[in-house]
């Protein structure tokens, strides 16, 4: 197994903040970019979905919000609440995981924020996330920060002014990564709602931003936001809630994912509902991300907490059928 970077531990090897960066110019979320992404193949989110693994332990005993994967050296990275902590604190618990879903190590992030999304970018033989941070009240991440894995370390969140901020204006930020297309999508807020951006993944492994490839306004999607994700030239974005009352599993549950042409900013095909792991406990939807196997098959993961309260387990699924 490859190893996080060990000891000693400090704030600065940790936040990689790239101080002196630039940012994108002024105003930059309020219109759309003139560039477009090369249109691509799309996931049909009608085919049938496939397990990956089902009811594994992360620490700790609250749900899973998302997952990254480190697509280099083969982990899963899952982000859980932290238990005994308020939602609004924005305290994370990221879980390393085999792709088996057994349990490898944790790092504590206090004060990052939700944890709707975020990346996994391979660094050598560890891993650098690119996570949300600097939670404001409601416990939402204001920047992005990039750090190191380490596990069994625990970190508080920089200050906004000292991590990322590429469309200056934003109040709220998440990202998640196109490991195939080698980009970068961002979610972020604005005062008439949210809106996408897309990068090139240099922009990040750099901290120059610069403008974005896209830039559009988020298409209205109905159903609770449980994740997004991005594959090519076509965002995919999953809702839905827990069974309802003690989470003894009810029909097919409300959980949909829909595909968004980033070229358009418009509904491509969905919201499309999922069955996958429809008979498990309590099933809330929870997190998307992309990887491609080593033979080459690009594969669209769902993720969903499952199990009884007290004792949430992390179930994750896939589809890879390409139109």
């Amino acid at each position: 197994m490859n190893r996080s970077p060990g000891s000693p531990l400090s704030r600065r090897a940790l936040i990689r903040t790239g101080a002196g960066a630039p940012l994108a110019a002024l105003g930059l979320g309020a219109q759309s970019a003139s560039a477009a992404v090369p249109a691509t193949q799309r996931f049909d989110l009608t085919q049938p979905s496939y397990d990956l693994f089902r009811s594994k332990n992360t620490h700790g005993a609250r749900v899973q919000q998302s997952f990254a994967f480190d697509w280099v050296n083969k982990f899963l990275f899952v982000a859980t609440k932290h238990s005994g902590s308020p939602d609004s604190a924005g305290d994370l618990c990221i879980n390393k995981m085999d792709f088996d879903g057994n349990h490898l190590s944790y790092m504590h992030l206090d004060g990052f924020g939700h944890g709707v999304a975020f990346a996994a970018l391979p660094s050598g033989s560890g891993t650098e996330l690119w996570i949300e941070c600097a939670a404001n009240s409601g416990g939402y991440g204001t920047a992005l920060a990039p750090i190191d894995y380490v596990g069994g370390a625990t970190l508080g969140s920089p200050a906004a002014s000292a991590a990322h901020r590429p469309i200056p204006g934003a109040t709220e930020y998440t990202c998640s990564v196109d490991p195939v297309h080698q980009r970068m999508i961002v979610r972020y807020h604005t005062s008439a709602g949210k809106r996408i951006a897309v990068y090139p993944l240099s922009a990040f492994r750099t901290r120059d931003f610069g403008a974005p490839l896209v830039d559009f306004k988020q298409p209205t999607i109905p159903g609770t936001p449980q994740g997004y994700t991005l594959y090519g030239s076509y965002m995919y974005y999953l809702t839905g809630d827990a069974y309802p009352g003690d989470g003894t599993p009810t029909g097919d549950g409300n959980s949909y994912v829909t595909s968004v042409d980033i070229n358009t900013g418009t509904v491509q095909q969905g919201p499309v509902l999922t069955k996958a792991g429809s008979t498990l406990h309590h099933r809330e939807p929870e997190g998307l991300a992309i990887y491609r196997t080593d033979a080459g098959e690009a594969r669209l993961f769902i993720g969903f907490a499952t199990g009884v309260e007290g004792d949430r387990r992390s179930s994750v699924f896939y589809k890879k059928a390409l139109v």
